[in-house]
């Protein structure tokens, strides 16, 4: 047996051309009434039973009329048995006993609620994300989930689902597995880097450095999740990502002294380099000979003067380098 989408092949009428059809057999079907009656005889009698038997059969054929907008689908189901999938757009007819349910093809935006969970180092972090889904197969998505009975039953109203039969109540169902989903694939992706780079490990990839990387790595975690309902993810992106309020604080000092230290890194190896390029431009040029005892004191005061936080107070110096 086949388990997934197919095109229905089904008998389909143009719907414009059995709507004429129908509105003359029910018209005349009226007039064959009132014409036996008319007749009030044997003949009158006869024609009287025909008419209502058209009439009855002209109502069973307007239960045969169906409409497609585009990026609309009707799965096609005669007595239990999946027939395919309908997808032409415009106005038809097609077999009465076949049951068409109407779902969306449309892609939908999910604004998945920041949750929290714990990162690959341990630390418990807020982690949330947006997609942009669609189903891909009308099959997988009507029969391999229960989307039908939880649209249906009351068990929906708990989880904010729209109760009905109806093309929203079914698309809402499909968005509310979603949901779930989305929620287990960000705890397994989330679990797998760490939050933000490590004292020991600067190329590692984090989750608040991995940018796309990580994005990918959501959209296939979540296609691979959702292919069994026949859905399609169309984009992930995760847009929203801190640290979990009861470490916020501490965290936030932390991330103050790594880039203190770093520019701290920065400046020191900075004015390293300027004071060996004045010491090698002042023997090069032979401005002054210094020995090591003033070669060490120029290099303190340069130190300080060029790694100092507050803003250096010349001295000047009216005596010799001998003094």
């Amino acid at each position: 047996m086949n388990k997934g989408e197919f095109t229905f092949s089904g008998t389909t009428l143009n719907g414009f051309l059995m709507l004429f059809v129908n509105l003359f057999l029910t018209f005349g079907s009226i007039a064959g009434i009132v014409y036996g009656i008319i007749l009030d005889s044997a003949t009158g009698g006869v024609m009287i039973g025909l008419s209502i038997a058209v009439m009855i059969t002209t109502l069973f054929l307007w239960g045969g009329f169906m409409m497609l907008e585009p990026g609309e689908a009707r799965v096609m189901v005669f007595f239990g048995k999946y027939c395919g999938t309908f997808t032409q757009t415009g106005y038809f007819w097609v077999n009465p006993f076949i049951t068409a349910k109407k779902i969306s093809l449309r892609a939908r935006n999910l604004d998945v609620e920041p949750i929290k969970v714990n990162d690959k180092t341990g630390n418990p972090i807020m982690i949330g994300s947006m997609l942009v889904w669609k189903l891909k197969d009308t099959y997988k998505a009507m029969f391999e989930i229960d989307s039908q009975t939880i649209a249906q039953s009351g068990a929906a109203k708990a989880n904010e689902v729209t109760v009905g039969t109806s093309v929203a109540s079914v698309m809402s169902a499909f968005e509310h597995f979603v949901k779930i989903q989305s929620d287990a694939a960000l705890r397994q992706v989330a679990g797998q880097f760490a939050y933000d780079d490590t004292d020991s490990n600067h190329e590692e990839v984090t989750l608040r450095g991995g940018g796309t990387e990580i994005n990918e790595l959501l959209e296939r975690t979540l296609d691979e999740r959702l292919a069994m309902a026949g859905i399609e993810i169309v984009e992930a992106r995760i847009n929203y990502l801190a640290y979990a309020p009861e470490i916020a604080a501490v965290m936030l000092r932390r991330q103050q002294a790594s880039a203190i230290i770093t520019a701290r890194e920065k400046i020191v190896e900075g004015a390293v380099s300027m004071v060996k390029m004045a010491l090698d431009k002042l023997s090069a040029e032979g401005v002054v000979e210094l020995d090591d005892d003033k070669k060490a004191a120029m290099v303190s005061n340069l130190l300080v003067v060029l790694c100092g936080d507050d803003t250096a107070q010349p001295v000047v110096n009216t005596g010799t380098l001998n003094h």
